[in-house]
């Protein structure tokens, strides 16, 4: 019976279902390979991936510190320019008025020293008719006595009465001159 108790056992024995001594020895190990695993590995598992969140958490905590910080530095950046651009529409604006004044003064400056030089040829002129007419008057005198001695035959020498006689002579020809005008 023995040889058919082992036929027996063997055809009511399942490939897939190992058997209880086996199993409970397996079962024990697993037990203790688990055991040891939750108290030796999963403490120093689980800081890891704490570890690992908080560095994580922390990147995306600096990250967005970081943008926070960038877009206030933007803004202040933005501020800065508009703030410049401000202050060089300022100035040119100032460099204009200080151009257009400049240009003024120059005008000004300009007319003030063609005016000058003007009076100073218009005085000039003057001078120099009046040098001119006294020198003609004399020349005229002069020639005029020459001529008038020659007529008369008798020297007219005595200046005091020749220049009496000649700038009246020539103060007729003026008023003359002046009333056919």
């Amino acid at each position: 019976m023995t040889h058919a108790w082992v036929q027996f056992a063997a055809e009511k024995e399942n490939p897939l279902v190992p058997p209880w001594p086996e199993l409970v020895i397996g079962l024990i190990a697993f037990v203790i390979v688990f055991g040891f695993l939750a108290k030796k590995l999963l403490p120093n598992i689980n800081k890891v991936l704490e570890e690992r969140r908080e560095a994580i958490e922390g990147g995306i905590e600096k990250a967005e510190a970081a943008q926070t910080e960038a877009q206030s530095v933007l803004e202040q950046y933005k501020a800065q320019l508009a703030e410049a651009r401000h202050e060089a529409a300022r100035l040119r604006q100032e460099a204009q008025e200080q151009g257009a004044a400049l240009i003024a003064e120059m005008r000004a400056e300009g007319q003030r020293q063609r005016e000058e030089i003007v009076a100073a040829g218009h005085a000039q002129i003057e001078a120099d008719r009046k040098a001119a007419a006294s020198a003609l008057r004399q020349d005229v005198g002069h020639l005029a006595t020459e001529l008038a001695g020659k007529l008369v035959g008798e020297s007219l020498e005595d200046h005091a009465r020749q220049s009496r006689v000649i700038d009246r002579f020539l103060d007729e020809l003026e008023e003359k001159a002046e009333a056919t005008r």
